[in-house]
């Protein structure tokens, strides 16, 4: 479970358990009605019903498979009885993690580098966590040849060239993240952004890509991790200086 306010999560679910909530309509006019009616306003169900879906896709990711929904869920009577499962899953994680504790760091994905999460938000927030880090690499990797105006290369070889130590050459422009002053921090910043955007490219780029297929939520917090790495890349190609050859 990835919620990012879980508290205000559970509000949202019992706002719609509320509205949604199975009454005997008001007789005092003289008019007895038979069964039951929604308490809320329809327009309000339908309003909370998407958020509530996106919530349940978080709190409890199968449930969509719980029980057989009605073709006609127009009271939202089934939803209503998912949403329910949530709340229970919600306060029970709260629960725990305040008897539990953990006070790890986290990571808000959509504060990174804007080439990392950008064209990739669309993919990730529909689960398909794997396309989203391969849309990520896609996005850095023509953004980076476009800072260098090399269409010529790719992928691990466009950074082997990109943060070379060697000086620029005629149509080989190099990327400095700080000025060469022969020190060994200049020559290890430069190597490590170089061996950075090799491993990228040849150890999650492209195993991502043969493996798309097997997309499964476990995937979650491993690209999660990749996504992060991308974005320090994506820093560093963003914040570096442009070398030519004069």
């Amino acid at each position: 479970m990835r919620l990012k306010n879980p508290e205000q999560a559970a509000d949202k679910l019992k706002e719609f358990v509320e509205v949604t909530k199975q009454v005997v309509p008001d007789a005092s006019n003289g008019i007895v009605y038979l069964g039951t009616v929604m308490k809320g306003r329809r327009e309000d169900a339908d309003r909370l019903s998407y958020i509530v879906e996106k919530i349940l896709d978080r709190a409890t990711p199968d449930w969509r498979q719980n029980g057989v929904q009605g073709e006609n869920d127009g009271e939202y009577k089934w939803l209503r009885t998912q949403a329910l499962r949530g709340i229970a899953a919600i306060e029970s994680e709260i629960e725990l993690s305040s008897i539990i504790g953990d006070d790890g760091p986290t990571v808000a994905i959509s504060n990174l580098h804007p080439w990392a999460w950008e064209n990739a938000s669309s993919l990730w927030m529909s689960g398909y966590y794997r396309q989203a880090v391969l849309q990520t690499a896609v996005k850095i990797n023509a953004e980076t040849q476009n800072k260098l105006n090399r269409k010529d290369l790719s992928d691990a070889k466009l950074f082997q060239q990109a943060f070379s130590l060697a000086e620029a050459e005629k149509g080989k422009p190099r990327l400095r993240l700080s000025e060469n002053d022969g020190s060994d921090s200049y020559k290890s910043l430069h190597e490590g952004a170089r061996a950075l955007g090799e491993a990228l490219y040849k150890g999650v780029r492209n195993l991502n890509a043969h493996d798309v297929a097997s997309e499964d939520e476990e995937d979650e917090q491993l690209c999660v991790e990749q996504l992060a790495a991308f974005s320090l890349l994506a820093r560093w190609v963003d914040k570096a200086d442009v070398v030519e050859k004069e």
